[in-house]
């Protein structure tokens, strides 16, 4: 798509609180610079002195420890919820003096995918829209380029994913192992605003004046190989995206029970061959569920080329 002369490019960031792998961090920076990203605030949860080098070196990134002086300058105590950290680090960012037009917080496995230039559709958006929701999609276990489509909420979302998803379809909200709220651009200068991890607040009023950003998907890389999603399976289920407080996919009295208590009861009942039967039906690249997406208009390809972009951009590291 050919670039609209009459809008101004806007210049947008990201905000992250990240764990993760040296060579995850640079992809996830590499991947969004390249993207067209002015700048990268980036928190280390936890200290990697290899990946702060490499990032402060870089001079579209800002980079933070968050050690005990950082929560000091924050003026508050290290919170055991690792929500709670990224809440306090990205309402951090927007109170700074803004450098970009718009901001939004996203993890580490995240990575935007918009149709045509993201400064462009930012900077088209009309200026009473002060926040933008992206929507997800999420990643398929294979080659590292299949993504299933989100299904918008309505009335045929229910029968879509049993559609796709046989076996476990309907305790799972969308077909997604993770959320389907996506994550939200925030205009700039808009006054003290919270930065929470889909939302925004700006005193009582959340997510003011926004706008769904059609154009631009969310690529989630969720899960990745069947042992990369069983090494983070008892963390997510405790403290992560399958915890017992989230709400079923349907009400109780439908027959719904929370992601938590499913995967809880498969593995008691049936371990790992259980869990593995459960992933394979939801997260890996199979003949048989790429068929079925396909079917449903549901399958999209997005080739990320992490380590060419990593390469590009940190040429020092490995």
């Amino acid at each position: 798509m050919d670039p609209d002369p009459t809008v101004t490019p806007a210049k947008w960031g990201l905000v992250s609180t990240i764990k993760a792998d040296t060579a995850d961090i640079l992809d996830y920076a590499a991947y969004h610079i390249e993207l067209g990203a002015h700048r990268l605030y980036l928190y280390l949860d936890e200290a990697n002195p290899e990946a702060f080098a490499l990032l402060k070196a870089h001079p579209k990134v800002r980079v933070f420890t968050c050690d005990a002086a950082h929560w000091k300058k924050l003026g508050q105590k290290r919170s055991g919820k690792h929500q709670v950290r990224q809440t306090a680090n990205a309402t951090h960012t927007y109170g700074r003096k803004a450098e970009v037009d718009w901001l939004i917080h996203m993890d580490v496995d995240e990575f935007l995918w918009p149709d045509a230039p993201l400064s462009d559709l930012l900077g088209a958006l009309p200026e009473d829209v002060l926040c933008a929701r992206t929507r997800p999609i999420e990643a398929l276990a294979g080659d590292g380029t299949l993504f299933k489509g989100f299904i918008p909420s309505g009335p045929d979302r229910e029968a879509t994913v049993e559609r796709i998803y046989p076996s476990f379809g309907r305790y799972v909200k969308g077909g997604f192992m993770s959320h389907l709220a996506g994550k939200l651009f925030v205009r700039t200068g808009l006054g003290p605003l919270t930065v929470r991890i889909h939302n925004v607040f700006r005193g009582e009023e959340m997510n003011p004046g926004e706008a769904e950003l059609d154009m631009v998907a969310l690529c989630h890389c969720h899960a990745k190989t069947w042992e990369d999603w069983r090494d983070a399976f008892r963390y997510r289920l405790e403290s992560g995206s399958y915890r017992a407080e989230l709400a079923p996919a349907r009400p109780r009295d439908q027959g719904g029970m929370t992601l938590h208590e499913v995967l809880t009861l498969i593995e008691a009942e049936e371990g790992d061959k259980g869990l593995r039967a459960f992933y394979d039906e939801f997260c890996a690249a199979t003949p048989q569920l790429c068929a079925a997406l396909r079917a449903e208009g549901l399958l999209r390809e997005c080739n990320l080329q992490l380590d060419a972009k990593r390469q590009k951009q940190f040429p020092s590291f490995g």
